[in-house]
């Protein structure tokens, strides 16, 4: 563990261990509820809801199943219609167990829509990425016939969950717009019985002439050349190991050894839709997060065999780093290494390039952005808010806390405008083989010059009524003129990048700072938070931050 991370709550005593033979879920019962549950659509959790990632849920407990499918596909084509949005779809896929019969219903409706459809060639799992990458190749130098994307994944979710996302012509997350036209017209569609579903059967959709099949894999480990410098990590025979977490890359790896004649070495190959082979996560719940110390801990184990050890999420879009300096690299610390690297070792990208990254990731990146006189561009917690910047090269480099990141190609263009695993990912090889120090070493050189701060993200209770206030705060709202003993410096509630709200208040200090936040579907909001002046510091944070948002809810209730 590394010594600035801090505990998670209230770790179940399974975490870190292979699951119990009798926790897996159960795949035919999975499938069979996906087809045969009949959702109640005057219950707001079997309705359709986007997130920052899409829609989410299990056919177990009713809020992910073929009429959701359905629904959302064919809202999809609605909006395409809408918005004029004629060229292909490419339609990706994880390893999910829903995920399969997800894909048949939609390329059922995309068919019966007269979509064309991109899927791909060989039957085979697509990264996000990959979807990414496809839509903006396709796109360049278009002005109409633009493509756009699905991809059907619920992420690093535990293995009863299914996801759906879509990404408009921009190749990135669909905004705030995109989907609330979409949540709302499948909601319609659930409501009248799909009154209005253009559909055909699954064979006659597979072999239609809208249907196409696409090399992903191959025109992605093609183009990584272009974005990261593999030649150095071979010259410097960098020894990597990768676990694909039983992903969608899974098969992306061994074509990415062989063409860039790299040292790498899989260590787990295994593709099983129970996920048995992970380690369980923080709660004794299966979950592919490669950011988790508890379900990366078997490769943890294995640091000393690497120069660097990897992994990412199911659908390849979050990345994981394990260094022999320091075990699995915190996302926030991987991230302010990374901006310290690139923006001093890419000399094609702008000089006017920005950092992007979320209003709770770490205050780190904003100090090695500042040693590197570059500007941080701030935005709300989603990918969705980088998708511009990305794509006109204002900025070089984005991530969030959560361990999803991007940046641009080595000539400044755009790369993906959604989250990459697999490029930021291997950046940490190529990152070890031109510096001779791995991304541990790094950050931990920055620590000395940039401070070396403790973060960690929390839950409190909250009603619904609190919730909902908690996004509507004001700065006035707040009465405190200090956070742990420090002047409070700001108070934000919308991102200073962008001026987007921030759905929640942040409070600054030149020590710390915290941000509060409510969840979309549990009774608690989130409190981020981090110190420069070490744990018991962060304890103090934590503490007034409770004590703040209580007493700003109070004169919002009042």
């Amino acid at each position: 563990m590394n010594p600035k991370e801090v505990d998670t709550p209230q770790v179940s005593p399974l975490a870190g261990r292979p699951p119990d033979p009798s926790s897996l879920v159960d795949i035919p019962r999975l499938i069979a509820s996906y087809y045969t549950a009949r959702l109640d659509p005057s219950a707001a959790e079997q309705r359709v809801s986007f997130g920052t990632s899409g829609h989410r849920g299990s056919s177990l407990r009713g809020s992910f199943n073929e009429w959701h499918v359905l629904s959302i596909t064919q809202a999809i084509c609605a909006y395409r219609k809408q918005r004029g949005i004629d060229g292909p779809l490419f339609l990706g896929i994880d390893s999910h167990a829903l995920s399969e019969p997800a894909f048949q219903s939609a390329l059922e409706v995309l068919a019966g829509n007269d979509v064309s459809v991109q899927i791909a060639g060989d039957g085979d799992f697509t990264p996000t990425p990959a979807v990414s990458l496809a839509i903006l190749t396709y796109n360049r130098d278009r002005a109409s016939g633009l493509a756009d994307g699905i991809v059907v994944t619920p992420s690093h979710n535990p293995p009863d969950d299914g996801g759906f996302k879509y990404n408009p012509p921009n190749g990135g997350p669909a905004g705030a717009d995109v989907t609330a036209f979409v949540q709302a017209r499948a909601n319609e569609l659930l409501m009248t019985n799909l009154i209005g579903l253009k559909r055909v059967p699954f064979e006659r959709a597979l072999h239609a002439a809208t249907t196409h099949r696409y090399d992903y894999r191959g025109t992605y480990v093609a183009a990584l050349s272009t974005v990261l410098d593999l030649d150095v990590v071979r010259a410097a025979g960098i020894k990597l190991g990768v676990d694909p977490l039983g992903g969608a890359g899974v098969h992306y790896w061994p074509l990415i050894a062989e063409r860039y004649g790299l040292d790498l070495t899989i260590t787990n190959q295994s593709v099983d839709p129970t996920f048995r082979f992970m380690d369980v996560d923080w709660d004794g719940r299966i979950r592919m997060d490669p950011s988790s110390r508890f379900a990366m801990h078997s490769l943890i184990e294995m640091r000393d065999r690497f120069d660097v050890t990897l992994a990412c999420d199911t659908d390849h879009d979050r990345h994981g780093v394990v260094t022999k300096s320091v075990g699995l690299l915190p996302p926030n610390q991987y991230l302010a290494a990374c901006v310290h690297y690139l923006f001093s070792q890419r000399p094609g990208w702008s000089a006017a390039a920005a950092v992007g990254k979320t209003v709770v990731s770490s205050a780190m990146i904003d100090r090695v952005a500042a040693a590197l006189s570059r500007t941080v561009y701030e935005v709300p917690v989603g990918f969705k808010w980088f998708v511009d910047g990305l794509q006109t090269g204002r900025l070089g480099f984005v991530g969030e806390e959560s361990a999803g990141a991007s940046l641009l190609r080595r000539d400044g263009t755009v790369w993906t405008t959604d989250k990459d695993g697999i490029a930021v990912a291997l950046l940490a090889a190529e990152m070890t083989a031109r510096m001779a120090r791995d991304p541990g070493e790094i950050y931990a050189d920055l620590t000395r010059t940039c401070g070396d701060p403790v973060y960690e993200r929390i839950d409190a209770p909250a009603t619904s009524d609190q919730r909902a206030s908690l996004a509507r705060l004001s700065a006035g709202a707040i009465r405190s003129s200090s956070l742990a003993g420090a002047p409070i410096t700001q108070i934000q509630t919308n991102a200073p990048g962008d001026g987007e709200p921030i759905g929640g208040l942040k409070v600054l200090s030149d020590a710390g700072w915290f941000a509060a936040r409510p969840s979309g579907t549990e009774e608690i909001y989130k409190i981020y938070a981090e110190s420069f002046r070490g744990r018991d510091h962060l304890r103090e944070i934590q503490a007034d931050a409770r004590h703040i948002v209580a007493e700003a809810l109070a004169g919002a209730v009042t």
